[in-house]
């Protein structure tokens, strides 16, 4: 890739936002769908509306600028919405999902605004201010869709994710003291049962240990009697 002028740098980045807003056009709707909530269902259906608007404002700058807007693929949207779309393909909780959904639409905003912003950056430096207004424009709406999905999720989504881990861990916990409590009476009964064996002497070590009185063989054993010696006379 050969880049001579800013121009040029405006250029593609133009056509990468056009391209990337293309594609979030036909993402939005899976994203609606996946959604449990009313509220996040709308909220992905008004910004789907906002981001044809987005696609024709490009239409716009592209014709202020004097290019075409197709001719690029925006790799970077096209990961975004691979990684949305496992979340759309995922099962389980129904809040912990609309909050992992939420994620994958901030994503996508903080890459739309970053993008915006510097392409409307570049339209000032060159003059380009109709097309820098209307950049400036669609920057304003991501960001407001930003602000947004972050009051939705701070105001409830998110917590009621977080609730039902806190129903979850209780159970766990109450098993798990349940199980420490019978391992320690195993326990203790053990020690109680050595005890009671020491005090009556049934140990097998204890009589092992057991002193005798000195001279004495052990219990169990005799002495045996001296054999007889037989003296020889010298010659």
């Amino acid at each position: 890739m050969k880049i001579n002028s800013l121009h040029e740098v405006l250029t593609d980045y133009v056509r990468d936002l056009y391209n990337a807003e293309s594609q979030l056009v036909k993402a939005l709707p899976k994203m609606a769908k996946a959604a449990s909530t009313p509220e996040l269902r709308g909220a992905f259906e008004e910004h789907l509306g906002q981001t044809r608007g987005h696609v024709e404002r490009l239409e716009q700058v592209c014709e202020d600028l004097g290019i075409k807007p197709k001719g690029k693929t925006c790799h970077a949207m096209k990961g975004l919405i691979e990684e949305g779309q496992e979340v759309i393909s995922s099962t389980g909780d129904p809040a912990a999902k609309d909050a992992a959904l939420i994620g994958a639409a901030q994503k996508v905003e903080h890459y739309e605004i970053a993008a915006y912003g510097t392409a409307r950056t570049f339209a000032r430096v060159l003059g380009e201010l109709a097309a820098a207004d209307l950049l400036q424009t669609t920057l304003d709406e991501e960001k407001a869709t930003d602000e947004k999905l972050t009051a939705m999720a701070e105001s409830g989504l998110n917590r009621e994710a977080a609730e039902g881990d806190a129903a979850d861990a209780p159970r766990e916990d109450a098993i798990a003291d349940r199980s420490t409590a019978a391992l320690d009476e195993s326990e203790a009964d053990s020690e109680d049962a050595e005890e009671a064996e020491m005090r009556t002497g049934e140990d097998d070590d204890s009589d092992a240990a057991a002193p005798t009185p000195r001279g004495e063989p052990p219990a169990g054993r005799r002495r045996r009697p001296p054999s007889p010696t037989v003296t020889r006379r010298g010659r």
